[in-house]
């Protein structure tokens, strides 16, 4: 299906979906934190990147707007993956470029919808709880 890239430093929350979107047949790559997220970005070019917010070494929203700014990733999906207030998240995801939220801790039974959501859309979803 899609290649998704994971930027999440917590290793029980990546683990958690990558297992999901695996067996929903997509191809992920985890990064554990922001510069080696953002450099497996513009290698690999995903369909989606799934970026943790409050990533250790350089925020989540600096890592989504250069992504944004990146000519090859201008179709692909960059969601915020937090666990951040509402808000604030969806806030911070639209100014800094993301197509939306998916908010932490992920429900494992709709997570892989979420997602397929989000990559089968054309227009930002916004907040997507399930």
């Amino acid at each position: 299906m899609s290649n998704i890239v994971i930027i999440e430093d917590h290793p029980d929350n990546a683990r958690l979906a990558e297992k999901l979107l695996k067996h929903a047949g997509h191809n992920i790559t985890i990064a554990e934190d922001g510069e080696t997220g953002l450099e497996v970005v513009l290698e690999l070019l995903p369909d989606m990147v799934l970026i943790d917010l409050g990533l250790p070494d350089v925020d989540g929203q600096t890592i989504a707007a250069i992504i944004r700014r990146s000519p090859e990733m201008k179709n692909a999906k960059i969601v915020a993956f937090t666990a951040w207030p509402e808000d604030r998240a969806l806030q911070m995801a639209q100014a800094y470029g993301c197509d939306g939220v998916i908010n932490k801790p992920i429900d494992t039974r709709n997570f892989s919808a979420q997602v397929n959501k989000f990559l089968n859309s054309s227009t930002p979803q916004q907040v997507d709880q399930g």
